[in-house]
Parts: C-alpha cells; structure tokens; sequence
C-alpha cells in the first residue's frame, strides 16, 4: 500500500488534481481534450460506437428465477440510452448454487425470452437517446460466487477453493465444510457452456468468465495451497479458466465474444492471494498475470478487463476509491489518487501484454467531473481501449452520452463515493444509488440496514 493520507475529494479544478498527482508522485496524466473517448472501437467484430463501457454492477435485484425484474430493467434501459459503447452486463450465475445472493440474474432455458426482449428494449432505447447508428455491444459476465455462495436467504453456502485463515471465518467456512472437489469442477465447465449458449440466444454479443473479486474462478487463481489438477503450480491454478473459455470458444463459435474480466493483484497474503509477492502482499508480482493475460490471448479472448481485491474483504480501495468506507471497513493510510493510480497501471500492463485486444480499465468514478480528463489521457497512452464506469454508471447512468457530446460532467449527478451502495449489497439488498437515486434507493438503504442490524444483535445475543 502506498503510504499517503487519505482524503476526501477536495477538488475545484484540472489543475487542482495535478497538483495533487504531482505531490504524490503518482503516474497520472489529465487530458483537456476528451474526444477521444467518443472514437469507435473494434471488439471481436463489432464496434463499440465509442470508447465509454459501462462496468458489471450487480444489483442484486432479479426476479426469484433469475430473469430481469422492474428494477433490472429500469437500469438498463437507462443504461442502454445513457450513451456508452459496451454494457458489461452484471453478474449472472451459471448455477443456483452459486449465487450470492437469493435475487442474483441466472440465464436458464426457462426465461432465455425475457433476457432476449429485455436486450431488445435497451438496444431501442440506445438508438432513440443517441441516433440510428448507436448499438452498443452487450457482454453478459458468467459467474459462479464460490466461497461468497449465498443463494438461500440470509445463509452462507460456501464453496471454497482451499482454506484461507484470514477469509474463513468471514465467509462462513468452517470445520465441517469440505473444499470444491475436482470433479464438481470438471462438470461446472458444462454449465459455463450452457450459459454462454443461452446468452447467444438471447443475443447477448458474447460472455464475460469472471475471474475476479475473491469469486469461485478468482480463488482458483490463487490456489497454491490447494492439491490436484485445480491447484498449486500456475498451470493447475489456470486450468478451469483455460478449460472453461476452450469449450465456450468450441461450442458458441469465432463470431461470438468471449471476454475475461479477472484479478491481477488480489492484496492477501501469500499462499493465498494471485499476484503478490511471497513476503509482501501489498508488493504486486506481475509474472503470472502476464502469464494469464498471454494465455486469454492465445485462447482467443477478444475482450479483457483487469480488477484487482476483494470488495468483501477490509482493503475494498484497492478496487474502489472511496471518500467514505462501508461499515466495519477502515479508512486506508492511502490517498485515493494512489489507489487510482495502482488501478491504472495494471491496466497498462495488461494492455501491453495483450498485444491489441482491447482493455476496458476501471477505478475512474472517485474523480467524479474529472475521471474523462484521466480516461482520455489512458486512452491516448494506449493504456487501455476503454474507459469503464462502475458506481459512476448507478449515479449517473447517461454520463457517456454527455461526454461523447462534449459536455462537462455534471457535478450535482457525479458518484460520491460514499459506499452506500456497497453497504446495501453488504446488508443482503437490492442496490443503487443512494444519493442520485434517492426516491428508489434511499428508503431501500434504510430498510436493509435496519433489517441488517437487528440480525447482528440477534447474533451478538445468541453468541
């Protein structure tokens, strides 16, 4: 971690930010021109109409089944209209176990229709708000929640890689809870095919195979104390990705995107976390993810997108600079402009070492009217393809359709880092913005936290 103050945003100009950058000694450049950013984009034979994505946000707000309900499909079509080039669709479990939560998006047979008319309404939507020539490239993120299963209620269900001293106890591991096996892997490919082929149905552009965040594939990463072919030596440890986009790429077919979204540097200790080093976990060894990066290449993965934590763990600013943390997460000896900063040069490294598959980076919504000035200058740099918004896009879902017309942010719509949405989804709720939001959110956050708190006193009691 680097050591620096943590702050608020405090910000009044361009300038103001610089100064700060400067004084950090942070890699940042700010461009004044942000055109870039309203350029096309190539991804897997498509073209994204500029180089603005809209991040996986989970809303934690599916019908029972996994279909789309009234609150799923507001945000899309808001989404889809708010003007960005590539919709990173949310989370959506390929199967019931592994959800994280009982309202988690799942694609099955049975509802493959209403994802198609849903999907068929945002594209409507994208070209009525931004002209007939608007379609933005929809990628739809596959996933299995892993050690964060919790697809029943307010009960984990755990399915663990291998034990992790700091993570067990805080995702309800324990004793009589045995590690994923081999062969409960092996027949999980399936159902990443499975979903993959109902997503073509439904006309999705192509699926995502979620590796990061601490989830199932994420684990797997990093299972160096983990035995059998899952586990151990980089090979082992990839081999249910590889496996998984091998038989994804053979039965969907060259035309469909297969994207990888995954961890580069996990910030857990050693032999627990992907990309730290052995007697430093906040020190990033980047060998083995260039190694991955190198592999999805060769696989054919026609889209990346690096991430980097575990946004249930106590460091979420390794992925998402905040000014206020969720409850029971400290405020890091770190200003958000570094976390930013480590955030940018991994995408830079990963763009280097994908050798022309476009990269889609993240950490931008913290500088609120100023994260185009630091996208445009990526994008320039040729660190990354595309400028992905994540909390930004539930704040301020039409903020690339204001960029790409040359407009400034609008300050009193920009994210605010205040994490509530984080605490809703910590509070086992359906998220959005709190503050942007307020008529849909804000009585949503005071429910769940109410309902979150007096289960913590009903556990505190019978402890």
């Amino acid at each position: 971690m680097t050591k620096s103050a943590h702050e608020r945003f405090n910000f009044n100009c361009l300038d103001d930010v610089r100064a700060k950058a400067a004084a950090l000694g942070l890699d940042m450049e700010l461009d004044e021109d942000v055109s870039p950013l309203a350029a096309p984009v190539a991804v897997g034979g498509r073209t994204a109409p500029n180089a603005l994505a809209i991040l996986p946000m989970e809303g934690c707000d599916s019908l029972p089944d996994g279909a789309p309900s009234e609150l799923v499909e507001r945000r899309y079509l808001k989404l889809g209209a708010g003007g960005a080039g590539l919709l990173w669709w949310e989370a959506c479990s390929v199967v019931p176990e592994g959800r994280a939560n009982d309202l988690q998006m799942m694609l099955t047979k049975g509802n493959v229709g209403s994802f198609a008319a849903l999907l068929g309404r945002v594209n409507a939507a994208a070209t009525v708000a931004n002209g007939s020539g608007h379609r933005p490239v929809s990628i739809l993120q596959l996933t299995h929640s892993g050690r964060y299963s919790r697809p029943y209620g307010h009960a984990p269900q755990p399915i663990y890689v291998q034990r992790d001293p700091i993570l067990d106890p805080r995702s309800g591991v324990g004793d009589g809870v045995d590690a994923v096996s081999d062969a409960y892997l092996d027949d999980l490919i399936g159902a990443y095919v499975e979903s993959a082929l109902l997503a073509r149905e439904a006309g999705f552009d192509g699926i995502d195979v979620k590796a990061c965040h601490r989830y199932l594939i994420s684990e797997l990463l990093a299972g160096h104390a983990r035995g059998g072919k899952y586990g151990g030596s980089f090979e082992n440890r990839t081999r249910f990705l590889h496996d998984a986009i091998s038989a994804i790429k053979a039965a969907a077919g060259d035309g469909f995107i297969v994207a990888c979204r995954f961890n580069v540097f996990d910030a857990h200790p050693f032999p627990y976390g992907f990309g730290c080093a052995k007697d430093d976990m906040w020190a990033f060894e980047p060998d083995e993810p260039i190694r991955l990066v190198k592999m999805l290449k060769n696989l054919g993965v026609g889209l990346m997108s690096n991430s980097a934590g575990n946004p249930y763990y106590i460091y979420p600013q390794v992925l998402r600079p905040f000014d206020k943390s969720s409850m029971g997460v400290p405020i890091p000896d770190e200003h958000p402009l570094a976390s930013m900063a480590r955030l940018f040069s991994f995408t830079k490294l990963v763009a280097d070492a994908a050798q022309g598959v476009p990269v889609v980076g993240n950490g931008y919504s913290w500088l609120r009217e100023y994260a185009p000035n630091a996208g445009a200058a990526n994008v320039r740099r040729q660190a990354c393809a595309f400028v992905g918004f994540g909390r930004m896009s539930f704040a301020y879902p039409d903020a690339p359709r204001d960029i790409v017309a040359g407009k400034a942010l609008d300050k009193d719509k920009c994210c605010v880092a205040c994490s509530k949405c984080t605490q809703i989804m910590r509070d086992h709720g359906r998220t959005g913005c709190v503050m942007r939001d307020a008529g849909v959110y804000l009585p949503l956050y005071r429910s769940y936290r109410a309902k979150a708190s007096r289960r913590e006193k009903a556990t505190q009691k019978n402890a």
